[in-house]
């Protein structure tokens, strides 16, 4: 039905069925944009509602398999449908992801600050004594913070995601 408020759209801008703007643009594992035709990854579902544990193995698949980006969606959807006492959780945990896509796409700078930041709001929401779903907070936070000092040391080197991925749970 047509309201009488027809939004002027962009000539060739890339639209999704809502209308509204998103890139259809292929990615590639780190999420950056490749050029159309090319062969990319496919994308996370937005929106998916899961359980924590669900959240958390699918984010650590995502994580082990260099892509964090698309881990970083899993945790973005957690804070988005969870209990709004959990977000300080998702969001951290989100945060961090971004903060390992950031480094291995090689913004060192950009990437320390977004794991030292994911790392501090994992920490402070856990020191509220609320569920972590066995998410192992000491060893992810040690790990983002390691990370951060390595790659703003410069002693990093190319950050691969894969094999710098956190290990969100202790292995049972």
């Amino acid at each position: 039905m047509d309201t009488g408020q027809e939004r002027e759209r962009e000539p060739g801008r890339d639209r999704d069925p809502e209308g509204r703007a998103r890139s259809a643009r292929p990615r590639d594992g780190l999420g950056r944009p490749l050029a159309y035709g090319a062969e990319g990854v496919a994308r996370q579902p937005e929106g998916v509602v899961r359980t924590p544990d669900g959240t958390v193995r699918e984010a650590q698949r995502l994580l082990d398999a260099g892509m964090p980006f698309h881990a970083h969606e899993v945790f973005e959807d957690a804070w988005k449908s969870g209990p709004a006492d959990e977000r300080g959780l998702w969001q951290g945990l989100a945060q961090l992801a971004v903060g390992l896509t950031h480094a291995a796409r090689g913004n060192t700078t950009g990437g320390a600050r977004l794991l030292l930041r994911g790392a501090g709001r994992v920490e402070e929401y856990a020191r509220g004594g609320a569920e972590t779903y066995g998410i192992d907070v000491p060893g992810v936070v040690a790990w983002a913070r390691g990370l951060a000092a390595r790659v703003t040391a410069g002693d990093g080197g190319d950050v691969d995601a894969a094999a710098e991925a956190p290990r969100l749970r202790v292995s049972r």
